[in-house]
């Protein structure tokens, strides 16, 4: 007999995130696509693309995203959606907006898309217009009443950051005028554009609370008329979220270029060949791939989270975080007050405190834009 159990069995991916396309009309300072992202000039086929939905459902994935950059560049998103929801996903449109014209959204809903959910930079057209470094409020209005118009789920997503989080109360004003059942505040994770804009976004702890408070304040007078969730940044916590709910676990995303990831910010990890969709089944991908197998379970675990009995609930924190603050993704999440490394997330959060009242920093905000990803390229 085995003296020794065996590792528990891996689950089947339930989440597949097609992210379709890099090209995107927004040049938001937050985006969390590589720095690097015009070095990518190759994008799957429509075929391709079938393939890997059809390979995921039979897998047993049961939702289906379409994000991006922005989704709606790619011409050919309508006929994925009609594919999607013959294989019997639940279809999920992660948007900006921005191309969603009333024959497109009318040719969307003839092709079965289930759910939107749309984005907004803040609820003044002067600051939402430059964050995104486009003028696009009153588009995105628009598209708003599109998503009424055609009986959707009307779901909001802005990400919060020091430039608006103090305007929280009319972005939740504003939701309410539109009719939104869901608003997701999304404090930014420091990924991708957003990490390189830190020292812009990150708030002090003041303001975080203010608007928190504010955010209750409107829950306890919405009651069931309106969700509003409110996510924390990471570096203001004592306990490292369960990103992804586990690497390889749950979810399942597929680059532009057909790269395979365990989670939307993986391909910063240095050293780990994520294997490819035209190389590889999904199968092989899933359950075989050295990449998806890196960081599940335990066993690859350093101390502290080796020995620590929350290892099950926050499988050590997110990967990605501990190689952009530590230097090595085996690391322990340095949000946990259990890292070595948490006095950096500490000094980050003080270095915030400091700048209270505005951007004060001499560095420029980085618009994601094609000629600043060259810069990282």
């Amino acid at each position: 007999m085995n003296a020794y159990p065996l590792p528990p069995p891996i689950a089947p991916p339930l989440w597949l995130l097609a992210e379709l396309t890099y090209k995107c009309p927004l040049h938001c300072v937050f985006c969390y696509n590589p720095l690097n992202y015009a070095e990518n000039q190759h994008e799957l086929t429509t075929a391709q693309w079938v393939d890997v939905m059809q390979q995921a459902r039979r897998l047993g994935a049961a939702q289906l995203g379409f994000s991006g950059g922005e989704p709606l560049q790619r011409d050919d998103l309508e006929a994925l959606v009609a594919e999607g929801c013959r294989l019997g996903y639940y279809t999920n449109l992660i948007t900006s907006g921005i191309g969603l014209t009333e024959p497109r959204i009318a040719r969307l809903k003839e092709a079965g898309l289930d759910h939107i959910q749309l984005s907004f930079q803040d609820s003044t057209k002067e600051m939402n217009d430059f964050l995104s470094s486009t003028k696009t409020f009153d588009l995105k209005m628009r598209v708003a009443g599109l998503i009424k118009q055609y009986d959707y789920p009307m779901v909001l997503n802005v990400v919060l950051h020091r430039y608006n989080l103090d305007h929280v109360g009319r972005i939740i004003e504003m939701a309410d005028a539109m009719g939104v059942e869901y608003l997701e505040l999304a404090n930014t994770q420091y990924y991708g554009w957003g990490l390189a804009n830190r020292a812009q976004l990150l708030p002090d702890r003041e303001q975080l609370l203010r608007a928190e408070a504010v955010v209750n304040d409107y829950r306890a007078r919405l009651g069931h008329k309106m969700r509003v969730l409110f996510v924390v940044p990471d570096y203001f916590e004592q306990r490292p979220k369960a990103c992804m709910n586990g690497w390889g676990s749950v979810f399942l995303g597929v680059a532009p270029d057909g790269s395979a990831l365990p989670c939307h910010a993986a391909k910063s990890l240095p050293g780990i060949a994520f294997p490819n969709v035209t190389q590889h089944s999904l199968q092989h991908i899933w359950y075989d791939s050295d990449a998806f197998n890196k960081y599940r379970g335990d066993a690859w675990m350093k101390e502290p989270c080796r020995s620590c009995p929350d290892k099950q609930k926050d499988f050590g924190g997110c990967r990605c975080q501990a190689l952009a603050l530590t230097g090595d993704a085996a690391n322990a999440d340095p949000v946990c007050d259990k890292s070595p490394y948490h006095g950096d997330v500490q000094s980050i959060v003080a270095r915030a405190q400091s700048q209270a009242g505005g951007p004060k920093t001499e560095k420029p905000i980085l618009f994601r834009t094609d000629a600043n990803s060259r810069q990282f390229g």
